[in-house]
């Protein structure tokens, strides 16, 4: 006799299906009409499903139903959904675009974080109780990074396709991917002062031992690390639980440990293996493709192949996995032939991809939200004003102070006022602060364990992370749309530069946004995101309107000739075509012309050859 399946996992297939069958049937509005993305629609359906509501997604029931495993699956599934999209992020971006704008990408991973850092930690001791500027510290760590993923759909949707300047959406695209991962710093220096603080109880944990070890010893960190990096890997995780609490040593000692372990280890040796997984897959696929040993499917699931190897590895020896990924996708395109080979195999792999990690990871997000911890006045003395003043205090303060102190410094990627408020606004918090915030539960002690500073911290961090990510989802997610009403209404005209031809793959295909129908088989898209090198030689130039319309007429005409005479040859014949019809032919500047005298090929012959595509089109 058949029987209802209630599963988990049934639940889950047909919850996340059935979502993806909605949202693909309109989603054309969803995102080119209404610019809300992916990111909103799936948290309020993952809010709509979860505990709270429907009760639909419940993670705590999923597979042995273990109590508090919803930790371990957050922290697992958002190092996935962030690092896979790191390395796609990664190979998108120019041909050697690291060391081009090297410049501009320290300025932002140094003194713009650390005074986005600063601010956020004042912004959270003004409206947090109960907290102390160390705790602060760690909890204003966990937002620092703008999120890789709310970042990359900013840069690249289609609201920036038609308003925001190229170098500006290259520069917000790059520094998300590199600063999610370079959060690492901020996050242990702070660690370590509270791990290493001179407190009353300091050391008794099994610490004594070490501690006096490291005194006679000063090389001691370093001589471990490199006999034994796999355990060294575990002290940095904080996953042995002997160093995690309080230890003792003072500010040497913690300074000590952050460099060492954090910069050495962490940083240097994540970029290490990151540019030799990356810089050895692009060897391996050009010796590969000369010989025609991959085929399409291969060659373009190869940056989540990077990804998640990237991932075990750096996971296995506890290093900043986020950032290995972000360096191996800038290493695997380092050329720009990677990125050129997908466009012209159309690739949309990766593109299903990052969708569907969207899908399921923000509808995860909202599912778990700690619905019962944002108002707890009596124990962690959160109130929903507090939250909503958190809110706004860190959506003004955190990121656009920083931007506008600095964006005279970086010229080339953001010129003006107007563009420092737009890159300073949009600097989301999503799933990378909902990753740092899991992994820090690992570096303290369980709650009710530690000392009331530590107790403080562990009951607070949590719901003030995931609030801050639903304000941020909320508020950027419906920012967009309001903007795009206010160009509307203030009538800004979009960026019609650097032109291209976008092959049109079904004549269902909608024409993208800030595009044009250029024919039947191609689109005239303006101002698009991707290109493998910065060579300006090879894009394409711009005609006049009365250029464009001469060009246009002379090539209908053409095609009406073209088409006369097949229908003659196709009803006597080739040979008895009374009147023949010469074939058009296509010039070195895309447009097609008629054979003519001597004298006029002789003219064409001796006019100068341009570099880059010429598109015809109106301004």
């Amino acid at each position: 006799m058949p029987v209802l399946d209630l599963s988990e996992l049934n639940i889950i297939l047909g919850v996340l299906g059935g979502f993806i069958l909605l949202y693909g049937i309109i989603s054309i509005k969803i995102k080119a009409k209404w610019y809300l993305g992916e990111a909103l629609p799936a948290v309020v359906i993952g809010i709509l499903l979860g505990p709270i509501a429907a009760k639909f997604i419940e993670t705590e029931k999923w597979g042995s139903a273990e109590p508090g495993q919803t930790n371990e699956v957050t922290l697992g599934l958002m190092r996935v959904m962030i690092g896979v999209q790191l390395v796609i992020a990664g190979y998108q971006l120019p041909a050697k675009y690291l060391v081009l704008r090297w410049k501009e990408m320290l300025l932002l991973l140094l003194p713009v974080m650390t005074i986005m850092w600063l601010s956020t930690t004042l912004c959270i001791l003004a409206t947090v109780p109960k907290l102390t500027l160390l705790a602060a510290l760690v909890i204003g760590s966990c937002v620092t990074c703008t999120d890789p993923i709310l970042s990359q759909a900013i840069a690249k949707g289609p609201f920036a396709d038609k308003y925001v300047a190229r170098p500006l959406r290259e520069i917000i695209s790059s520094e998300a991917g590199a600063n999610d991962g370079f959060g690492f710093p901020f996050l242990m220096l702070a660690t370590f002062l509270i791990r290493h603080a001179n407190v009353p109880g300091a050391g008794e944990h099994g610490a004594e031992v070490e501690l006096e070890d490291r005194a006679h010893q000063p090389y001691h960190l370093l001589a471990r690390a490199g006999a034994t990096v796999a355990s060294e890997g575990l002290r940095l995780m904080g996953r042995n639980e002997e160093e995690v609490g309080r230890l003792g040593g003072g500010v040497g000692v913690a300074m000590q440990n952050w460099f060492i372990e954090t910069w050495i280890y962490q940083i240097l040796m994540s970029v290490a293996i990151g540019a030799i997984v990356g810089f050895g897959a692009q060897f391996a696929l050009k010796f590969a493709l000369k010989r025609k040993w991959v085929d399409a499917e291969s060659y373009l699931l190869y940056p989540l192949a990077i990804g998640l190897w990237l991932l075990s590895i750096c996971g296995l020896v506890g290093t900043d996995d986020l950032l290995a990924c972000f360096v191996a996708g800038n290493a695997l395109n380092w050329d720009g032939e990677f990125l050129r080979e997908t466009e012209e195999r159309h690739d949309e792999v990766n593109s299903v991809i990052d969708v569907l990690l969207n899908f399921g990871g923000f509808m995860y997000i909202g599912a778990i939200m700690p619905w019962s911890e944002f108002n707890s006045p009596d124990t962690t003395g959160l109130t929903w004003g507090r939250l909503v003043g958190l809110g706004f205090l860190v959506l003004f303060f955190r990121r656009i102070p920083a931007i506008f102190i600095s964006y005279k410094l970086m010229p080339n990627v953001c010129q003006n006022w107007k563009e420092a408020l737009f890159m300073g606004y949009f600097g989301p918090i999503g799933a990378g602060a909902v990753f740092y915030v899991e992994h820090t539960r690992h570096l303290f002690p369980e709650l009710g364990e530690g000392d009331e500073e530590e107790t403080n911290l562990v009951r607070v961090m949590a719901p003030v992370v995931y609030w801050l990510v639903l304000f941020s989802i909320i508020v950027h997610g419906l920012s967009i749309p309001g903007l795009n009403l206010l160009y509307q209404y203030f009538d800004v005209d979009p960026i019609q530069d650097d032109a291209i031809e976008i092959r049109r793959k079904s004549i269902h295909d909608a024409t993208p946004a800030n595009a044009m129908v250029g024919d039947e088989e191609n689109f005239i898209a303006y101002n698009r995101f991707s290109r493998p090198v910065f060579n300006v030689a090879d894009l394409p130039t711009v005609r006049s309107r009365r250029q464009s319309l001469a060009t246009e007429h002379a090539r209908s005409r053409s095609r009406s000739r073209l088409s006369l005479a097949r229908s003659r040859s196709r009803d006597v014949g080739r040979e008895s075509v009374p009147f023949p019809v010469p074939m058009p032919e296509k010039s070195r500047d895309d447009t097609f012309r008629h054979s003519g005298s001597d004298d006029e090929e002789a003219g064409n012959r001796a006019a100068p050859y341009k570099r880059g595509r010429t598109i015809q089109y109106a301004v």
